[in-house]
């Protein structure tokens, strides 16, 4: 039964991405890690969210801010490389509780932190920071966001080139986990994520349409709250896990 609980999360969720860029990967994450092993479960979203922002890079390509993305994956391979050489694996309460904080960072004013990937230094700090959090926790879609809601950014800029640094952070995070997935067991169903695949195209689709309905300022407001009611819940759902 775990496989079509994931399938029918990975089409909604995708739907919700499509619109928003991160709170379906958010979603998406605290499925899995309730299903599978949390090295099974870190492959398995990296997989789905690759497809999905992939996808939704590719609907928004013509809005994608291609210097900043160049710029962004140099520090993304910085913190691939750091990272590669250490074993480790947060235990499934941390991981919840990590996800739920996340989302968090969205709240933290502008005149505190005031950072824009259209700028070099930021982009670089954002490839690192990004890559590293996304393989910790398994999202970082929060974190990414500080750095694009700089004034002036259109929404579907916003989308798309956010979208094509995620596939990145997610191709970084298959490679450190997919090991010990394989070794666990937990991916010997993997044939299911060949179903994924269309699925999440399909959510993304649906949600690209209704992200060209919405105003930036919806944009932004949903997004925060939809993120942090999340957050709370894996606060929560982590807590009662380590008690």
């Amino acid at each position: 039964m775990t496989w079509p609980i994931i399938l029918v999360a990975t089409i909604v969720t995708a739907f919700i991405s499509g619109i928003f860029g991160m709170a379906g990967g958010l979603i998406l994450m605290g499925v899995l890690a309730l299903l599978l092993p949390v090295s099974a479960a870190m492959v398995t979203h990296g997989a789905i969210q690759s497809v999905s922002n992939g996808w939704r890079a590719i609907l928004w390509r013509k809005f994608i801010d291609w210097r900043v993305l160049g710029i962004y994956l140099f520090g993304s391979v910085v913190a691939f490389g750091l990272l590669i050489g250490f074993a480790f694996e947060v235990s499934k309460p941390w991981l919840f509780v990590v996800l739920g904080v996340v989302p968090a960072l969205i709240w933290v004013p502008k005149k505190h932190l005031s950072l824009d990937a259209r700028r070099p230094g930021h982009a670089i700090f954002c490839g690192f920071a990004v890559t590293g959090l996304n393989i910790i926790a398994g999202v970082s879609g929060p974190l990414l966001d500080i750095f694009f809601v700089a004034d002036g950014m259109d929404r579907r800029i916003i989308v798309a080139t956010k979208a094509a640094t995620q596939v990145a952070a997610h191709a970084a995070k298959i490679a450190f986990y997919l090991t010990p997935a394989l070794a666990g067991g937990a991916l010997s169903e993997w044939q299911w994520l060949l179903a994924a695949a269309p699925l999440a195209i399909i959510g993304t689709t649906l949600g690209a349409r209704v992200l060209d309905l919405m105003s930036d300022a919806n944009f932004r407001k949903y997004t925060k709250w939809i993120v942090t009611g999340v957050g709370l819940i894996y606060v929560i759902r982590g807590v009662i896990l380590l008690t």
